[in-house]
């Protein structure tokens, strides 16, 4: 596991394996509005209380700048290719705001990803009910599948996953990035679309909530962050907890392979 305090452009410094997947929660280029849906406008999470100092600001550097096409370079390169045998393929997701998903299908295919799967992960709760005159409020996140011709490894023990999925909220996982993803939809994610000791790669880290997940489940994670403080949060606030989950993860299978071959003994 190695969260590069880089841009992703620069991956060839850093020799990383290709990735069987690459999740990665672009910037949505909203610009001051980023937090328009989100309680931290207000002082307190509370409307009564005034804008607090995160109202018209952007969640990121790179917010009004991000270049699509050096992202989906970055992927075509970094992604595995295609192998012979079937079920074996990678593929990446992409969190997004609700209308870049059509850029995002169009922009994936000059770079050979002609296919999608549309992704919607629902929430039963939302921060837009601080805005009081909404009346119907966004419950909603939004991601984009995209894989090249075969379909990617898939594994769901023979039944049949649906495209919605519920968004289990996260309230153990220290907060470290203002768009920080639930580690219960990321592990999800990668246990579907991964094996163990697979390459999961994020090329907008932000939190590494992608690699926390990814640790835990066995995978190999690489991921980059422009933001020093993320980084930063990120070794002090996760990454030691990753060496210990998976630690103690090892250590409860061979305490059960341990049990099991005492019983048939």
């Amino acid at each position: 596991m190695k969260l590069y305090h880089d841009h992703f452009q620069n991956y060839k410094r850093y020799n990383i394996p290709k990735a069987q997947l690459i999740i990665a929660d672009i910037p949505y280029n909203i610009g001051e509005n980023a937090y328009a849906s989100n309680p931290q406008w207000y002082k307190d999470g509370d409307n009564k209380n005034g804008e607090s100092e995160y109202a018209k600001k952007q969640f990121f550097d790179t917010d009004s700048d991000f270049r699509i096409s050096e992202f989906m370079h970055f992927v075509n390169t970094m992604l595995k290719k295609e192998p012979k045998e079937k079920g074996q393929a990678g593929c990446m997701i992409v969190f997004c705001e609700f209308e870049q998903q059509f850029m995002l299908i169009e922009k994936a295919k000059e770079y050979g990803f002609n296919h999608y799967i549309n992704l919607v992960f629902r929430k039963n709760y939302s921060p837009q009910v601080l805005k009081a005159n909404m009346k119907v409020v966004g419950n909603c996140e939004y991601a984009v599948l995209l894989y090249r011709d075969k379909l990617p490894k898939f594994n769901n023990n023979g039944k049949m996953i649906f495209n919605c999925m519920d968004y289990k909220r996260d309230t153990e996982t220290p907060k470290i990035h203002p768009t920080q993803k639930s580690i219960h939809v990321i592990s999800n994610l990668i246990s579907i679309f991964t094996d163990i000791g697979d390459v999961v790669i994020d090329p907008c880290a932000g939190s590494g909530i992608t690699l926390f997940a990814a640790e835990q489940l066995g995978r190999k994670s690489y991921g980059f962050e422009i933001k020093k403080q993320y980084v930063s949060d990120f070794n002090v606030k996760l990454a030691k907890n990753i060496q210990r989950s998976f630690f103690n993860m090892q250590l409860e299978k061979i305490e059960n392979n341990r049990r099991i071959s005492h019983k048939e003994g």
